[in-house]
């Protein structure tokens, strides 16, 4: 019985109203088009004055859909992939389907087992930023599809990927350094599995010999503010008069280092991030940073994601620029 003291609404007591098969009740209720209008429409008045609402289990399980997908991350402490999730997370929302969220914590082993149980349970996933070796995610992305990679590309296997310029974005923080008559440049690298690191590395590099006229000293550093922090001294023993970071985070930690070793910003060093995720403009000074963008990276992941669910056409590929946000971290290089 149901709180109001009436017989609960079946599936059957509204096929019994409508005079018709508790199938075509079904297709009614889980919208297919196979329904006369007349028949559809005896259904619905029927569910109507029944209070019937089908089962979201019962109703997942006929239609083979589970209204989730999920959302696999190399590290939930950093703020980029913060916003990637806001942004696939409401657009997802928009449209009736749930988000999940599993980090890989920057393991390479974890990230595959992450991403094979997420699919068992979702109707498609979205890597941002995977770690796993090409081969490796060439294999796994026929099990994981409906799939939508961010900031990594598989090209010949028709997997959408929304991909961040890094050459361009690290190509604008060099010229701008450049400018400001800076001619030592250490690079804070990041996780050596990372595709993104890859990409910022090959940009110096290829700038710097390419004649721009500045000497390049890479530094291993991570992800992190503790990465970026514990950097500090060996900074300053480059030489550099400029830090190009992995991050914004990495930045961050190197800025509180320096500020702790009586460095002045921009002074002596200047420093520069990437993204501009929401606390960049507050460090102090603060950042000079090239600005992507994650909320739209998040929407976009949940268009292509849904237009392989809805068999829909996808772009293979798009990729955004960031964008050079001057701030007060960076200055003229000192005079010798």
């Amino acid at each position: 019985m149901s709180e109001n003291g009436r017989p609960t609404a079946t599936i059957r007591r509204v096929a019994e109203a409508a005079g018709v098969s508790r199938a075509t009740v079904s297709r009614v209720m889980n919208g297919r088009s196979t329904v006369a209008p007349e028949l559809a429409a005896r259904v619905l008045e029927a569910a109507r004055a029944l209070d019937y609402a089908p089962s979201p289990v019962a109703r997942s399980l006929a239609l083979g859909r589970t209204a989730t997908i999920a959302l696999i991350v190399p590290d939930l402490a950093n703020p980029m992939f913060q916003d990637v999730l806001r942004g696939l997370s409401q657009a997802a929302g928009e449209d009736g389907h749930r988000l999940i969220v599993a980090e890989s914590n920057e393991n390479v082993a974890n990230e595959e087992v992450l991403a094979v149980e997420a699919r068992r349970r979702c109707d498609g996933i979205v890597l941002a930023s995977p770690r796993l070796p090409t081969e490796d995610l060439e294999r796994l992305a026929p099990l994981l599809s409906p799939l939508v990679l961010i900031n990594r590309k598989l090209p010949g296997t028709g997997v959408p990927s929304l991909s961040v310029d890094h050459g361009a974005g690290i190509g604008d923080l060099v010229a701008h350094l450049l400018s400001l008559g800076h001619r030592r440049i250490a690079y804070l690298s990041g996780p050596s599995a990372s595709i993104s690191n890859q990409d910022r590395v090959d940009a110096l590099l290829r700038l710097s010999a390419e004649g721009r006229e500045f000497e390049l000293v890479q530094l291993a550093c991570g992800a992190t503010f503790e990465n970026g922090h514990a950097m500090a001294g060996a900074v300053v023993e480059t030489g550099a008069t400029a830090v190009v970071a992995y991050n914004d985070m990495v930045a961050f930690g190197a800025l509180s280092g320096l500020h702790e070793l009586g460095i002045p910003i921009p002074g002596r060093l200047s420093i520069t991030g990437f993204d501009d995720i929401p606390f960049a403009r507050y460090t102090t000074p603060p950042l000079t940073t090239a600005a992507v963008p994650k909320n739209v990276l998040g929407h976009q992941a949940w268009t292509q994601l849904s237009n392989q669910l809805h068999n829909n056409p996808t772009q293979n590929q798009a990729t955004f620029r960031p964008r050079l946000l001057v701030r007060g971290s960076t200055g003229r290089a000192p005079t010798p």
